[in-house]
């Protein structure tokens, strides 16, 4: 049994039986995927990067901690950043999946990227939800579904379009977010729709550097590497692709293309396995007429969208991209 899964089960029992009401927070002490240490591992190439800051402008109002969906007694928590204007105007909403593997990560880690949203007149939040050592796939589906319905479903207290909601994601997360978005009516994916009338369906996905086909050759060398027990991706299904081949082809993006799949924007960096499928995916979405949009960042490590320089041109590609699917005209002041 996986030692971790073990800890989780007595942490819970225990705070069970000490009449502890909400877990919002498991703690992990293999969680390593910050920007600190991720910078710690790239500085070295790349001498001219910074992390990207945490700090929120007075032109943005933060609300932290917000519980959007309660498992028993497991609590999930978002954050939500929102310009600071007096306007009633309806704004998109975008949601984040932070990545780390499917086991690790924070949603902090997409909180430059959020606060910059907002500052484009965009309401966004980062999600925190349960990695792999807690509850294997398709738990972060249904996580990022309620995220969404969530923000649906108080999308007036917000000022949130509830007809323009987009999701994004990072690595892992960018593979969450594609799937969650491409699965829309689907409840084998969704467990909320058959007690909720509010759609947890996007009208766009942004998929930043993650996988579109665990099946591919490509994807199987690295994600299915015989020297790593279990790897990130096989933690997450449970087994390894040979083990489990059916979860493997169920959780990749590029198998449920259709007509109603929403526009995609595929931000890469110049590491190529990362975004494995996503060629492959546009050819299947391209005799559709689906909108979509690739745009590679030259000579960047995985993980750029967490530090300066490149988390500006990221925003500006990805708000583009956004204002063209959701008809903003920047001259209205959608701020």
């Amino acid at each position: 049994m996986n030692v971790f899964v073990l800890i989780i089960g007595i942490v819970v029992l225990v705070l069970q039986i000490v009449g502890c009401q909400t877990i919002t927070h498991i703690e992990n002490p293999a969680n390593t995927y910050t920007a600190d240490t991720t910078y710690q591992k790239l500085m070295g190439d790349y001498p001219f990067i910074s992390i990207a800051s945490l700090n929120v402008p007075e032109t943005v109002k933060e609300i932290k901690n917000i519980t959007y969906v309660h498992y028993e007694e497991r609590a999930l928590q978002l954050d939500l950043y929102l310009p600071k204007t007096n306007t009633k105007q309806l704004r998109p909403g975008i949601v984040f999946v932070h990545g780390g593997g499917w086991a690790s990560g924070y949603r902090t880690n997409f909180t430059p990227f959020a606060v910059a949203m907002a500052e484009h007149g965009y309401v966004a939040a980062t999600i925190s939800y349960r990695l792999s050592g807690e509850a294997l796939y398709p738990a972060a589906i249904y996580d990022a579904k309620a995220a969404i319905r969530w923000l649906r479903n108080n999308a007036k207290k917000y000022s949130v379009d509830s007809g323009r909601i987009a999701i994004a994601g990072g690595s892992a997360g960018g593979q969450i977010a594609s799937l969650t978005g491409v699965t829309a009516g689907i409840e084998k994916f969704d467990p909320q729709a058959k007690k909720s009338a509010v759609s947890s369906d996007v009208q766009a996905i942004v998929n930043i550097d993650g996988l579109s086909d665990f099946t591919s050759e490509a994807a199987r060398f690295h994600e299915d590497d015989p020297r790593k027990n279990p790897s990130a991706a096989g933690a997450w299904f449970g087994g390894r692709y040979a083990e489990k081949t059916a979860l493997w082809h169920e959780a990749s993006p590029t198998f449920y293309v259709n007509k109603n799949t929403p526009p995609i924007l595929f931000l890469i960096s110049a590491q190529e396995r990362f975004s494995v499928g996503h060629k492959e995916m546009i050819e299947k979405m391209k005799p559709l007429g689906i909108s979509y949009q690739v745009t590679k960042l030259p000579d960047t490590p995985h993980s750029f969208w967490l530090f300066d320089p490149w988390l500006k041109p990221s925003v500006d590609i990805v708000v583009k991209f956004l204002d063209q699917q959701f008809k903003i005209n920047r001259s209205d002041n959608v701020r």
